[in-house]
């Protein structure tokens, strides 16, 4: 086993010498075979070992036995143990996470801390290859996403450093055999026996089954969540360099468009959302799966122009006809009036700016949505730009008849989102001369023998 696990940590490159590590140990066969190997390994590879273990305070005298029990362990090989309690229970009732979720949480923010202190580079765990069966098996029942199918992950990044568990090269019973030669005499927690927890259930009654048909069926798990990482790395990389091409990202949210997006293979799909949530989540709720990446995925297909969809943890997918808006927060738009000095630049909220401007002729050279130009003595003044009001209308320019303003949006597809502050540009009494980008009012000049004219911009900032 000590080979085994030896030659792992250098196909993986997971050690790099003369590193102090920090390990986990909570007195159990896994993490005290963990921590003899390392203590064999340590002149060959250079390390600085300390011993990190925490009392969950579940199992109230028993559990700080285990504490005094892996102190001890520790003082006989002469490694330095930091240990500490922690109560968990309290942690669990205040934060309304089960008591797995509690207790890991707790458990790493400690092994966090012991890094920072030691300052190491390696956080060593002792998760093993049937963890690795159980973890891969509760994901594909359950449900997960991206990298998640391939299970638990060979070195990850954490804190100041990395994340590494040298045992998912070695079973269960591998370990239990190495305390019993070593005769460690390992700590055992009674919890994990009961089969109210879905990994002990696993443990129990799928993973002998599996045993029976390959022993070393360990190595073909890792050996598949090996690839998958492989496989899911390189397909990251093609979906951001495609997805770059249909998002845009702003404070706090992502922007989709859907149409540029559809055109994308379904697996880049179903990873360019992955990657979209993994921006936008601090850390990933552990009730995300892929029953969401697929609801997303079905959302876009529906015929209805717009629509929302609520994820974990407050996170809102809003869809307006061809732009989906991933965000934490409501989407509003703050209402505004402002005064348009002439000449002067009026930046707006949204980015862009009004800028008025005084020619001595007509500008024939500009055209286009994005300018107006207005014979000062047909309209009223000051002018002003605005956000819409309920029951807003133009007389549109080439017609006779109004328009309202909320039909120009739809009409156009603007998002609803844009809608709110969208600029509206009028006159002194009330007349909308101007809707940025989208339409003209029968207000803009056509007499081109004036010898003063207002010129309107918009223009991004």
């Amino acid at each position: 086993m000590l080979e085994k696990v030896r030659l792992f940590l250098k196909k993986h490159d997971l050690l790099a010498p003369n590193s102090t590590v920090v390990i986990g140990v909570s007195g159990g066969p896994d993490s005290l075979a963990l921590l003899h190997i390392f203590s064999k390994l340590q002149n060959e590879f250079q390390l600085h070992i300390i011993a990190a273990h925490v009392d969950h305070m579940f199992r109230g005298k028993q559990s700080e036995e285990d504490m005094k029990f892996v102190k001890h362990f520790c003082a006989q090989f002469g490694i330095i143990c930091e240990a500490k309690q922690m109560d968990v229970p309290g942690f669990q009732k205040r934060s309304r996470l089960s008591a797995q979720a509690a207790a890991r949480e707790c458990r790493y923010r400690f092994f966090e801390e012991v890094m920072e202190k030691y300052s190491a580079r390696y956080l060593v765990l002792g998760h093993h290859g049937d963890d690795q069966i159980e973890t891969i098996l509760m994901r594909l029942v359950r449900g997960s996403i991206g990298r998640g199918y391939g299970g638990i992950p060979v070195k990850r990044k954490f804190g100041r450093g990395y994340i590494i568990r040298p045992l998912l090269s070695v079973s269960r019973d591998e370990i239990e055999a190495y305390c019993e030669e070593h005769q460690l005499q390992p700590r055992y927690d009674p919890s994990n026996e009961k089969d109210n927890y879905t990994r002990n259930r696993f443990r129990r009654y799928i993973v002998p089954l599996l045993k029976k048909e390959n022993q070393n069926v360990h190595e073909r798990f890792q050996h598949y969540s090996e690839m998958v990482t492989e496989d899911e790395a390189f397909l990251e990389e093609l979906t951001l360099q495609a997805l770059n091409k249909v998002i845009k990202r702003q404070q706090g949210k992502i922007i989709l468009q859907i149409k540029p997006f559809k055109t994308m293979p379904k697996p880049l799909q179903r990873r360019g959302i992955q990657l979209i949530l993994n921006y936008l989540y601090k850390d990933i709720p552990p009730d995300l799966s892929s029953v969401h990446i697929s609801s997303f995925l079905t959302f876009l297909d529906r015929q209805r122009p717009s629509g929302r969809l609520d994820f974990p943890n407050g996170l809102k997918i809003i869809r307006s006809y061809d732009i989906c808006t991933f965000t934490f927060q409501e989407e509003e738009m703050d209402t505004y009036h402002l005064k348009i000095e002439i000449p002067s630049v009026v930046p707006l909220p949204n980015g862009y700016a009004i800028i008025s401007e005084v020619w001595e002729h007509y500008p024939k050279e500009l055209t286009g949505n994005d300018v107006f130009i207005i014979d000062s003595e047909s309209v009223s003044l000051p002018l002003c730009v605005r956000t819409r009001r309920a029951g807003d209308r133009m007389t549109l320019k080439g017609t006779n008849g109004t328009k309202k303003i909320k039909d120009i949006f739809i009409d156009a597809k603007i998002p609803l989102a844009e809608r709110e502050g969208w600029p509206i540009v009028e006159d002194g009494a009330g007349n909308i001369l101007w809707l940025p980008c989208l339409k003209k009012s029968i207000y803009e000049a056509t007499d081109i023998t004036k010898k003063r004219y207002i010129v309107l911009h918009y223009k991004e900032q």
